[in-house]
């Protein structure tokens, strides 16, 4: 009985496996891990097979590497673009109001998109499965200067929870997007000003990132038209929001080059996409010794 038990299992894995996962991303053992500059020529990295995914919001191929260590996991991505933007919703000052409204500017960003659920799943959104996911958020401006990613959640539901977006799928189902963050504090916080310190203000100071907001280490940088960006964390951090990786259980996860929001496009900003990503292909990440 317990024989025909565990089949069943295996079968209904290996099923929902083949009906979600696309590419296989090998992260490949190492004794002497890369410096995290994003500059990504360390010799670590020239031991792990590139796999290459398209974006189909970004419309652009991104290619991704992985190595682990005993400790950590490590991961590389390389994309095009064509400028770096590293300024992220300056303020401006508007004289009729005396206020500073936000600009259109926006950071460049990157989204590694990890399923936390115990099978496979569509963590896309366009998914119809609810899922929980763990969200590393790379940003240029907020969090690279201090060489970090940032550590949130994506709850994907069919019951809408507090300052949940709504998702409108392609069939006109509406799915739920929650998008908490990590415990502890941010690598950036909100400047309030109360009179006028010139015609255009940042909008971010930059701060220690604390607790489970700060597992991740990242590095990115950007050359001849090309961002580079380095990711660690460690295999086990044991925090309830974050994913716990295994080297004999694959992980599947996806990218998105640009925030996962769920939000439409805006012509009005310098980047129309921002906000507007989504993971294009669910990949399966496994681990060789």
């Amino acid at each position: 009985m317990l024989k025909c038990t565990f089949m069943t299992l295996y079968v209904f894995f290996m099923l929902a496996v083949s009906a979600v996962a696309g590419q296989e991303v090998i992260s490949v053992y190492t004794t002497t891990p890369p410096v995290l500059d994003g500059i990504g020529d360390d010799v670590a990295w020239k031991s792990s097979p590139t796999v290459v995914t398209q974006d189909a919001v970004a419309s652009i191929p991104i290619e991704l590497q992985s190595i682990y260590t005993d400790t950590s996991i490590f991961m590389k991505v390389r994309f095009p673009d064509s400028t770096e933007n590293r300024v992220h919703k300056l303020m401006n000052w508007d004289e009729s109001t005396k206020t500073y409204r936000t600009g259109t500017l926006r950071e460049d960003s990157l989204v590694l998109k990890w399923n936390m659920e115990p099978l496979p799943v569509d963590v896309s959104l366009q998914s119809e499965t609810e899922y929980r996911a763990d969200i590393w958020f790379w940003k240029s401006f907020r969090t690279d200067p201090l060489g970090y990613a940032d550590d949130k959640m994506h709850i994907y539901s069919f019951s809408k929870r507090n300052k949940a977006q709504d998702v409108i799928l392609a069939n006109g189902k509406i799915m739920y997007l929650s998008r908490p963050s990590d415990s502890g504090k941010s690598s950036y916080q909100s400047i309030a000003y109360e009179k006028f310190m010139g015609d255009s203000v940042p909008r971010y100071r930059h701060r220690q990132p604390t607790g489970s907001r700060a597992d991740i280490k990242a590095k990115g940088a950007w050359k001849e038209g090309f961002w580079t960006i380095e990711f660690q964390r460690d295999l086990m951090t044991n925090n309830d929001d974050d994913i716990q990786f295994q080297t004999n259980i694959p992980s599947y996860f996806g990218v998105s080059r640009y925030e996962i929001a769920g939000k439409r496009p805006n012509p009005k900003l310098e980047q129309p996409n921002y906000e507007s990503g989504d993971i294009s292909e669910v990949i399966l990440l496994k681990f060789k010794k």
